[in-house]
């Protein structure tokens, strides 16, 4: 059964990672893709033929989300190239880990703008869209780290946590127009980046999880298809913890 059939999705940062899983499992759900990278135009390239191959129309566009006017140019060449959007994944996000005492301003400036600026951009650029439709669904994608917090990561889990309350915000401002929008907060979920941690790391991380592994990006998949999808059409202002129990 395809539960996105006919529908246009938007995924930010999707060249890789989570972001491409979603972008597959969407694809199988005969989602039509509209996807962006940054700088991996070459992953960009082999997703998008490869997500064709599922039947639907995929296109691929390089664009900065942290940037107001480059999300305000993608949604109008979206809009263009496919006429609708149905849904929108704020999955872009980058990392600059470090101490507090040790963290350089632009270290700290520059996540926020990349992981929570990046969702008032885009939110901000499909909403006239969606306003118009009267409906669509927003899924911000945080982090446990964004609930809990963590050592050596003020910035991310600052910009994490912000997700949640500005998605919060916004569902309550454009529930009456039967826009939703909801956050899904990742565990650990091994990617191609997770591969060249330490394995001994990863077996203890994967040990303190009470389902006792890590999550793949199909897991944070499915759950975007269920927040899409008419399943939860009467889900909004929520977040979703896909983590294995990690903060249960």
């Amino acid at each position: 059964m395809k539960l996105l059939e006919g529908n246009t999705t938007i995924i930010t940062g999707a060249s890789r990672g989570i972001g491409s899983g979603i972008a597959r499992v969407f694809a199988q759900h005969g989602s039509n893709i509209a996807f962006t990278f940054n700088s991996s135009s070459g992953p960009a390239k082999l997703l998008e033929n490869e997500l064709k191959e599922y039947g639907v129309k995929v296109k691929s566009y390089q664009s900065d989300a942290s940037k107001f006017d480059s999300a305000q140019k993608l949604i109008s060449n979206v809009i263009e190239d496919f006429g609708q959007i149905n849904t929108l994944v704020n999955n872009a996000g980058i990392t600059k880990d470090n101490l507090l005492m040790r963290m350089a301003e632009e270290d700290f400036d520059r996540v926020i703008e990349v992981n929570l600026k990046s969702v008032f951009n885009m939110t901000k650029a499909v909403q006239r869209t969606m306003l118009k439709q009267r409906s669509g669904s927003i899924i911000n994608m945080s982090s446990v780290v964004g609930v809990k917090g963590n050592a050596g990561q003020t910035n991310y889990a600052a910009s994490k946590a912000g997700i949640i309350g500005f998605s919060k915000s916004v569902a309550l401002e454009l529930g009456s127009r039967n826009i939703r929008c909801n956050v899904i907060a990742p565990g650990f979920i091994e990617t191609e980046m997770t591969a060249k941690l330490d394995p001994t790391t990863v077996e203890q991380w994967r040990k303190g999880i009470p389902l006792k592994r890590g999550g793949t990006p199909d897991d944070i998949a499915n759950t975007c298809v269920f927040l899409a999808s008419d399943l939860s059409s009467y889900v909004t202002g929520q977040t979703i913890h896909v983590d294995g129990g990690m903060l249960t």
